[in-house]
């Protein structure tokens, strides 16, 4: 298979290193995550780790981006606190911007080898919901 990257969006980057730099804290918030609105406004948000589970940096990023009127999203990037970098979102989130953001692009990779792929590509041969629900007509 063969991955194919775009550019990076290295704002975008930068604005989730910054909230995980000024924002996560302890062990409840330990990821940042930043996307791109398709009007090019940056939307943040951090995760809310909890032992019995908790969403993403990605997951509550959705929210975050809908309770501001924006529904879709072009890119999207989660950073670690610590300087741990950007990180690959998990299996869970992969599949729920792929339900909801089907053309998002995500950033991944680390270093010099950072790059923004298409979602498909990090969740191939996927369940797709939206094509398994009954049309509305």
């Amino acid at each position: 298979m063969t991955i194919r990257t775009r550019p990076v969006d290295h704002a975008l980057v930068e604005a989730a290193a910054e909230v995980a730099r000024n924002r996560c804290r302890g062990d409840h918030h330990t990821m940042a995550a930043a996307a791109r609105a398709r009007d090019g406004r940056i939307v943040t948000a951090v995760n809310a780790y909890h032992f019995t589970g908790g969403p993403c940096a990605e997951l509550v990023l959705i929210g975050t981006a809908a309770a501001q009127g924006v529904y879709a999203l072009d890119r999207i990037v989660a950073v670690g606190d610590r300087d741990r970098g950007v990180v690959p979102p998990c299996g869970r989130c992969r599949q729920v911007l792929l339900d909801y953001f089907p053309a998002i692009e995500v950033i991944v990779g680390s270093g010099e080898t950072i790059r923004a792929v298409p979602i498909t590509e990090l969740l191939p041969e996927s369940y797709v919901w939206a094509d398994h629900q009954l049309d509305s007509e």
